[in-house]
């Protein structure tokens, strides 16, 4: 993505651009997907709930004017991956923004209590489907004019507690990818992760709220994040705002202590 742009405003448009965003249907990835579309990109939202994607998708179309595809898609499963890539060069014959937001962290009783198809699954959403998004995404976008990857991390990443160990684990080696694949295929293509603290999403409904408020209060902000808080950080990175950033992690925490 080119950083020859015009005034500092317009460093953050995304105008003529495409971007692809999985887990597009709710939460943090559906607040990403309107902010896109406001700045001018046409959307393609990903999620395994193809309903919730094509009704958000008219909603794009509806109030931003902006072209929005809708694709059913697993992103823990390898072989999905491709024909989710094909659908968006088939609609737009590009791809300039990638965000990588898909992910779960199913509750479990005790550590004893993770068996191995619950970590397989963690472990495929949240970093062997992101490895291979990327891997097929990068490659195509460094063989035409370049572009934005954009990981979803975790402040779980470096702060792991017992009740998320294999996400975790996942979201670390996520950081670990984005470093890795911001050398693989710079300079034109750039690939950073925004570590995300907690965010009252509808997720957070499972939470214990008031276990989370205690924690809350040793943040700096003292309190979570809504889900519209993302939308700054999104849009620096992948737009030329951020022409010169790459393999960073971002947090974007609310000051969660390091």
């Amino acid at each position: 993505m080119s950083p020859e742009v015009g005034s500092s405003t317009d460093r953050f448009l995304l105008t003529g651009k495409v971007a692809l965003v999985t887990g597009g249907s709710r939460g943090l990835g559906r607040e990403m997907v309107l902010a896109f579309a406001s700045a001018g990109a046409d959307v393609v939202i990903s999620s395994r709930n193809v309903d919730a994607c094509a009704e958000l998708a008219q909603q794009v179309i509806q109030e931003t004017g902006r072209n929005a595809l809708a694709v059913g898609c697993h992103v823990g499963h390898w072989d999905e991956l491709p024909g989710l890539l094909d659908a968006a060069y088939d609609r737009f014959g590009r791809l300039d923004v990638l965000v990588n937001n898909a992910g779960k962290s199913p509750l479990y009783p005790s550590l004893t209590d993770v068996d191995e198809r619950l970590w397989d699954s963690v472990l495929a959403v949240n970093l062997k489907g992101p490895f291979r998004l990327t891997a097929l995404a990068g490659a195509r976008m460094a063989a035409g004019e370049g572009g934005s990857i954009i990981n979803i991390s975790s402040t779980a990443a470096a702060h792991p507690r017992p009740d998320v160990i294999p996400y975790a684990a996942a979201k670390a080696g996520l950081n670990a990818i984005t470093a890795g694949f911001a050398l693989a295929y710079g300079p034109d293509v750039r690939v950073n992760a925004i570590m995300a603290g907690p965010f009252l999403t509808d997720i957070s409904k499972a939470w214990d709220m008031e276990a989370f408020g205690r924690r809350a209060r040793t943040h700096g902000l003292r309190r979570g994040g809504r889900p519209d808080e993302i939308v700054g950080a999104a849009l620096y990175l992948a737009s030329d705002a951020s022409s010169f950033t790459t393999g960073a992690v971002l947090a974007v925490d609310g000051g969660v202590p390091k």
